[in-house]
């Protein structure tokens, strides 16, 4: 029980990690960025910067399950790495269909993957609505 403790513990860090440079990643684009998104005409301008924000969100949500994906094909909890890739991402975004289950010893594995997924999916909420604040903000001269 502790080694998966540990573990899960450690890849929820990796997560956050990730997420955190991906975050600081995206801000110093948007600040790059900053003359060019605060010129009018903002509607398509406010899209893309949107698009960008969310692909940047996929690509960092992909690493994250890549992550959980690849811990459990090195322990050799499944037969595949395909199927290690496909249990991180039905645990990750908790959808929990349950067709492929971890086994007994690293079950807790599971829920703490599945609780990595809500904290990373409530940071990049946050993080869409700060972007699209901030760039709102910006092109009406408030900031």
């Amino acid at each position: 029980m502790l080694v998966q403790l540990i573990l899960g513990s450690a890849l929820i860090g990796a997560t956050a990690f990730v997420a955190a440079m991906s975050w600081w990643g995206l801000e110093v684009v948007l600040a790059r960025s900053h003359k060019w998104l605060v010129r009018p005409s903002h509607g398509i301008k406010l899209i893309l910067a949107l698009s960008l924000a969310m692909l940047w969100t996929i690509v960092m949500m992909t690493a994250s399950v890549w992550i959980w994906a690849i811990a459990l094909w090195l322990l050799h909890i499944f037969d595949s790495f395909e199927t290690s890739v496909y249990f991180a991402l039905v645990a990750f975004t908790t959808l929990g269909f349950g067709d492929i289950l971890l086994p007994v010893e690293w079950r807790l594995l599971s829920g703490l993957a599945a609780a990595n997924g809500l904290l990373v999916f409530g940071l990049l909420t946050a993080m869409l609505v700060e972007t699209l604040t901030q760039i709102r903000l910006r092109q009406h001269g408030r900031i």
